[in-house]
Parts: C-alpha cells; sequence; structure tokens
C-alpha cells in the first residue's frame, strides 16, 4: 500500500537581507495510514518548517524544492492553489503551536468550527451547529453547546487546544499534523490532549504526525521516529529501537540530556554530547 505522505529530497530555504537561509536539508519522510509518526529536534532544526511546506503556508520570502512530495496519489508540486485548498483543511489539517494565537479572537468558537464545516463540506445552519457540538463533545469539552458562544479569551489553555483539535478533526481528515500540541499545558492536560489524539487517531484511522522536542511523548505515543538537527535527517527508526539502540550521536546526545540519565552527576547538554563525539571522547 503506497504511502500516505511521501516525500524525497525536501529543501526550504527563505530569503533575508544577509542572503538565503537553509532551514531544511533534503529530508525524506514518509507516514503510512493508522501509524504515528514523531518528529523531534531541538527548537530550529526544521521540524514545522517541513511540514508547513507541504501544506503549503510558508511566506513568499521561502523557496521549496524536492523530487517527491505525494499526498496519496496526488503530486503535491504540481497541484494548483484551488487543488491544495481543498485538501488543505479536510483531507490534511494541523493543529498548530499556540491555541490562544491560532484561533481567532474576534470570532466565537462555535462560528470558528462551522466555518471550517461550510468551507470544506458546505455544512450551514442546524446541520453545521449539531456537527459543532459533535465534534466539542467527542473533544471532551464540558457543556459543549454553551462553549459554542465562547470566545478563546473566555477558554483556558486546555480548553483552546481542545477546540483547535477539534477543528482539526471535523472533516474526518487523512492525515493530522500535531505541532507541539501539549506546550504551555501542565502535565495532566498534556496527559488528557495526547490519549485524546491517540484515541481520535485510532477512531478515525488517520495517519497522524506528531512533532515534537519532548522524547517521552515519543516513548508513550510513536511507532516510528525521524530525528532531525540543522536542517536534517540525522536517523530514522522504530520508536523501541530509537530508545534501545540509537545510532546517530545528536540522537545520542538528545537522550543522554534526559533527565532520568543524569545518574548523579551535572546533567549533560546536547552541546556538551556532540562536543565530545567532535572530539572522539567516548
Amino acid at each position: 500500500m503506497a504511502p500516505v505522505l511521501e516525500i524525497r529530497d525536501l529543501s526550504v530555504s527563505f530569503d533575508t537581507s544577509t542572503g538565503p537561509f537553509q532551514a531544511v536539508r533534503g529530508i525524506d519522510l514518509t507516514v503510512d495510514r493508522g501509524e504515528v509518526l514523531a518528529i523531534v529536534g531541538e527548537s530550529g532544526s526544521g521540524k514545522s518548517v517541513a511540514m508547513l511546506a507541504v501544506m503549503g503556508l510558508l511566506p513568499d520570502t521561502a523557496t521549496v524544492t524536492a523530487d517527491v512530495m505525494r499526498f496519496g496519489p496526488r503530486d503535491m508540486l504540481s497541484i494548483s492553489d484551488a487543488e491544495r485548498r481543498a485538501i488543505i483543511g479536510r483531507e490534511i489539517t494541523m493543529i498548530f503551536q499556540e491555541p490562544m494565537a491560532s484561533l481567532n479572537p474576534c470570532y466565537t468558537v462555535g462560528f470558528q468550527i462551522e466555518e471550517v464545516l461550510r468551507l470544506h463540506l458546505g455544512m450551514t445552519g442546524r446541520a453545521a451547529r449539531a456537527r459543532a457540538v459533535e465534534l466539542l463533545t467527542a473533544v471532551g469539552l464540558p457543556e459543549p453547546a454553551d462553549r459554542l458562544r465562547s470566545y478563546p479569551h473566555q477558554l483556558s489553555g486546555g480548553q483552546c487546544q481542545r477546540v483547535m483539535i477539534a477543528m482539526a478533526i471535523a472533516c474526518n481528515p487523512t492525515l493530522l499534523i500535531a505541532d507541539e500540541p501539549t506546550t504551555a499545558l501542565d502535565v495532566t492536560i498534556q496527559k488528557q490532549i495526547l490519549d485524546l489524539l491517540l484515541r481520535l487517531q485510532e477512531e478515525n484511522g488517520m495517519a497522524l504526525i506528531l512533532i515534537t522536542h519532548d522524547m517521552g511523548v515519543v516513548a508513550e505515543t510513536a511507532d516510528r521516529v525521524v530525528v532531525q538537527y540543522q536542517g536534517r535527517k540525522m536517523e530514522e527508526a522504530p520508536v523501541l529501537n530509537l530508545f534501545e539502540a540509537p545510532q546517530s550521536p545528536y540522537t545520542k546526545a538528545l537522550l543522554s540530556a534526559l533527565p532520568e540519565n543524569a545518574t548523579g552527576r551535572r546533567l549533560s547538554t546536547v552541546k556538551d554530547y556532540m562536543e565530545q563525539m567532535a572530539g572522539g571522547v567516548s
């Protein structure tokens, strides 16, 4: 069976006042239906930029090149803008890092969910309102009918994240990209959000790409892991293999920096480990 998403040799650069800046450098990536793929790496490693390139959401200053960028049978490099708009938000959806910044503060939660349904499914009126209530119920938001009348600033961070998830699953997408979906949430809410994403992914048979720098989240959720560093893919492996026998020095550095690996000494940083590797120190 062909993968849901296939990328070969993806590169992204940005025009700057000092010349091009290469944010993504020749990345290969695939994800299958029903699979949870984690993309990990420190901030600035190109995780989000690579997925925004797939979505077509990068600014005009970005130059995107790839040998292959295919979603199912469709070539994402050659489709028209109209075809892309029909796919993005319906078949490929994304949960962004900051729900409070992603939701429009001028409109109610209900209006924003119903807008997705209207644009992609042609639903209006009572049907759209009923579906919106159903979605908020599915993501575990209490009193969903009342919440439709709320503005984003009237909700907590966890509640806004659940609204974002509701919008993302509104059209039963084939691929859901979750970009740091638990950022700025407390530990209890983080677990609730991750459990919710995994339950919805299993129930709907979606492919899920989870962008994160939290290796604990990776261990609990992923089937397969891609590790990125400075825009390059350093390693790819099934999740158990990655934790038990990492191959890349950078992956070893990430795992060495986990608090549970401190073993009574000063906690190593990624920089420490990379410098040791460069100097040949084991």
